[in-house]
């Protein structure tokens, strides 16, 4: 596959943090852990910095899934779920996508979702790119270049996925699950902004009675969080778990949140690390978070939701 060569001068321009309300859509493996569940709800209730266009289910395959195609089912319902707790219509803003991951063939796997996601980026003003966040195994997005190549102009693609460049190994789960679809969109040039796990969004730790004292009790909504939270990690001494998917969000609303560099595109190899080459395109790489600015806004939020 040939995809259209960008200028390196419009990528840079396109990988500058957003300062005004983006459109987004979201491209969840919703009910792989708990953390998507937060990110949905954050983007939902975060109308000052971005308008959130659809919702993609993404594959996922664990012990909360018998198969890919399975795992993007049950995220599916649970976005359905999530949007009702939110007074939000699900008709033509929700979607289904790939029951299956890209494979080494590199063949687009078709989906409702993929076909939104095009005729949602080739709609987009060329002064306007749409945002293509991805917080689950990346297929659904890779196989949108793949299938319309000249949407590379029209978006821009903010992921969670990988470690830090730095990590010794990229054995994430958001990447080692779906390597041939991760390749591709790092091959593309498309304008790419990667939020690694650890490393980065690894400091978004939370507890179930710190969620319990802010958002629980304020809502459908708040106690539906804290409430798989409990199921997901049961209250115990000194017990946490990281928020993961909230990251990608954070930085649509405050970039400063989320200190990061443009770099060269890293170049991951079929052993799942990352490997440099300084003659690449460049991407943007976050390399810290600031956890307490991220939450704080968060709650907030949620707890908007009772007054």
């Amino acid at each position: 596959m040939t995809f259209p060569q960008l200028s390196e001068a419009f990528r840079i321009s396109r990988l500058q943090p957003p300062r005004n309300k983006v459109r987004i859509v979201l491209d969840t493996d919703t009910y792989n852990e708990i953390d998507d569940q937060f990110a949905l709800t954050y983007a939902l209730l975060s109308p000052e910095s971005m308008s959130v266009k659809a919702v993609y289910a993404a594959p996922f395959h664990n012990n909360r899934s018998d198969s890919p195609g399975d795992g993007m089912e049950k995220s599916y319902d649970e976005i359905l779920r999530l949007l009702d707790f939110l007074g939000i219509a699900a008709d033509g803003f929700a979607f289904r996508g790939a029951d299956a991951y890209l494979d080494a063939g590199r063949a687009p796997v078709d989906s409702a979702a993929l076909r939104d996601l095009i005729d949602k980026a080739l709609a987009s003003p060329d002064d306007d790119p749409l945002y293509v966040v991805a917080i689950g195994a990346i297929t659904n997005v890779a196989s949108a270049l793949l299938l319309a190549p000249e949407i590379i102009g029209k978006v821009v693609v903010v992921w969670l996925g990988g470690h830090a460049l730095h990590w010794g190994h990229s054995r994430e789960f958001n990447l080692v699950q779906d390597v041939p679809a991760a390749q591709v969109v790092l091959d593309s040039g498309v304008p790419f902004v990667i939020v690694p796990c650890l490393g980065v969004s690894s400091h978004l730790l939370t507890t179930l009675p710190e969620l319990r004292a802010t958002i629980g009790g304020t809502s459908a909504v708040g106690d539906y969080l804290c409430q798989i939270f409990a199921e997901y990690r049961p209250e115990g001494f000194a017990a946490s778990s990281v928020i993961w998917d909230i990251s990608t969000i954070a930085w649509l609303i405050n970039a400063d949140w989320l200190p990061s560099e443009l770099t060269h595109s890293p170049l991951l190899t079929d052993q799942v690390t990352w490997s440099v080459d300084r003659r690449r395109h460049l991407v943007r790489v976050a390399s810290f978070i600031h956890r307490d600015s991220v939450f704080r806004d968060m709650f907030n939020k949620i707890r908007g939701l009772g007054d």
